[in-house]
């Protein structure tokens, strides 16, 4: 009998254990290398989290929360995908891939699309899992009015859902939030 393989799990940040969420936030650590400030983490919570656990703990995480984002004429429902790691040593075994699966059945039943920000190195996955680099102007509504966010261009992917697709003639107006906006 061969041992079962790391266990998905699904679960609202309501209904994770406190020491849970201490483990999720610890892995962004190793993760990332120490470069996961406490308001990326802050971004995470409030939604679905996919866990995959294996024998040493937590192997892989990933969250998708909600967010307004205003596309031609309508605000849409964003499942916003944040906080997506696997532990270094249990890279490349497809941990990614099935965190990602379980957010995106999540993003395509309840959104009207999906979007993330990708690093280089994150884009990889995105991509080679049908996510779309989006090829027009980011802004974000801020306190003083739309914010064009250049930097953001580039680096945000999309994955239509029940909008159908998004055209990048038209801009996406993010909703504002604290620390980095996307």
């Amino acid at each position: 009998m061969t041992a079962p393989g790391p266990l998905l799990r699904s679960a609202h940040t309501a209904d994770l254990a406190p020491g849970e969420l201490r483990a999720a936030r610890a892995l962004m650590d190793l993760a990332f290398d120490g470069d996961f400030a406490d308001e990326d983490w802050e971004h995470a919570l409030g939604g679905m989290h996919a866990l995959v656990l294996d024998g040493a703990g937590l192997a892989a995480h990933g969250a998708v929360v909600m967010r307004r984002v205003r596309h031609r004429d309508r605000w849409l429902r964003v499942g916003y995908v944040e906080a997506v790691a696997v532990r270094p040593d249990a890279r490349r075994t497809g941990l990614g891939g099935r965190v990602m699966a379980e957010l995106e059945r999540i993003v395509d039943r309840a959104y009207d699309a999906g979007m993330l920000s990708a690093s280089d190195d994150g884009a990889r996955l995105y991509t080679g899992r049908g996510w779309r680099q989006w090829t027009g102007r980011v802004s974000a509504l801020g306190p003083e009015g739309a914010v064009h966010l250049p930097e953001e261009e580039g680096g945000t992917y999309v994955r239509p859902a029940l909008a159908g697709p998004l055209d990048p003639v038209h801009g996406l107006l993010f909703d504002w939030r604290d620390g980095e906006v996307l």
